[in-house]
């Protein structure tokens, strides 16, 4: 049930059926929706035949990061970005760091929790703090699409650049429509195994695939990310089947890597070990992507952008910050060689 502070907001990309029923095709779980019942995000729920948005303002989380942490690596560097996002996610990924936020409404009797605000109020405030772009984040932007793609056109219109961090399951008709409004989207590519999807996050593989191709078709900014998890996807087998399909798509697409932690329902397993990151990276490498990062591991190797011309520094960072950036106007400074990414 909704509560009395719940902005109800009818949900687009949806067609009504029989018996009251709603097909939602915002993302690829293409769910079939009963009268008083709610989505797999439980965040859409069919109100007399209508489906409607129950998260729509409703923040749980409004911070400055730097655009780094996203993580973008090749999307203007060293900037500040006004991260957002509201309860709920299409996923039930066991590994979650954000699930109390994200599994919120699941776990707690389908409960919308979260400090109500508008699109004016989002870009007002990301001017101000002068950061150069809003990030729609923290929990999948997908199942908060109606609230991000407004709060995205006031962006746009001011300026501002618009962000995903998603896991790429976001329906077809949705991208398309966001997409000219998105400057960049980091997407979890969580594994190449369909089992895996089904088991670990309840969802399947394909889709995302799909996704990559789609996203990078439309001129969004795409960089991916894959969680590696020892003994879950860090088969040398995997981990190449990965970097291949990035590949396939584009060489300039960069790939990160990133260490493990224990969290949510994986609690009891260890944190990557170092060396497979370093070999995930080196796999990447040989696949011939340009530019492969191993994040997570602040200070490590792997955190600095070199020009895969001629192998110079281009971008040295630690952590999230970047200590120097040699690029020029795109470029590298040293042989001219053209660098991909958003970088005015």
């Amino acid at each position: 049930m909704t509560d009395k502070n719940t902005v109800l907001k009818e949900a687009l990309f949806c067609k009504r059926k029989d018996a009251g029923k709603v097909l939602c095709r915002l993302c690829n779980h293409n769910c079939t929706i009963f009268p008083g019942k709610r989505g797999i995000c439980a965040v859409r729920e069919n109100i007399n035949g209508t489906l409607f948005s129950l998260n729509y303002g409703r923040l749980v989380a409004a911070n400055i990061d730097p655009i780094e942490k996203k993580p973008l690596f090749h999307f203007l560097p060293g900037s500040d970005s006004f991260s957002v996002a509201s309860a709920g996610c299409n996923f039930k990924c066991a590994h979650c760091q954000n699930y109390h936020i994200a599994q919120l409404p699941r776990e707690h009797k389908g409960e919308i929790l979260g400090e109500l605000s508008s699109p004016e109020k989002i870009v007002e405030a990301a001017v101000k703090s002068g950061c150069r772009s809003i990030a729609y984040t923290y929990t999948e932007p997908t199942i908060y699409f109606e609230f991000a793609l407004e709060t995205a056109k006031l962006a746009k219109a001011e300026g501002l650049k618009n962000i995903f961090v998603s896991n790429g399951y976001t329906g077809e008709d949705a991208v398309r429509t966001i997409a000219p409004y998105l400057d960049g989207n980091n997407i979890d590519l969580k594994s190449f195994s369909d089992e895996h999807y089904r088991k670990i996050c309840g969802a399947s593989l394909q889709p995302v695939l799909d996704n990559i191709r789609l996203m990078r078709s439309l001129g969004v900014w795409l960089e991916v990310t894959t969680l590696v998890i020892a003994g879950y996807n860090d088969g040398d087998d995997e981990l190449r089947s990965i970097a291949e399909f990035i590949a396939s798509v584009s060489l300039d697409i960069p790939w990160h890597v990133s260490r493990f932690y224990p969290a949510y329902k994986m609690a009891d397993l260890s944190p990557t070990p170092v060396k497979t990151l370093i070999n995930a990276r080196s796999i990447g490498q040989e696949a011939g992507l340009h530019y492969v990062y191993v994040g997570n591991i602040p200070g490590g190797t792997g955190e600095d952008t070199d020009c895969p011309l001629c192998g110079r520094v281009l971008i040295k960072r630690f952590g999230y910050s970047v200590e120097c950036n040699h690029l020029k106007d795109g470029c590298c400074s040293h042989c001219k060689n053209p660098i991909a990414g958003v970088w005015a």
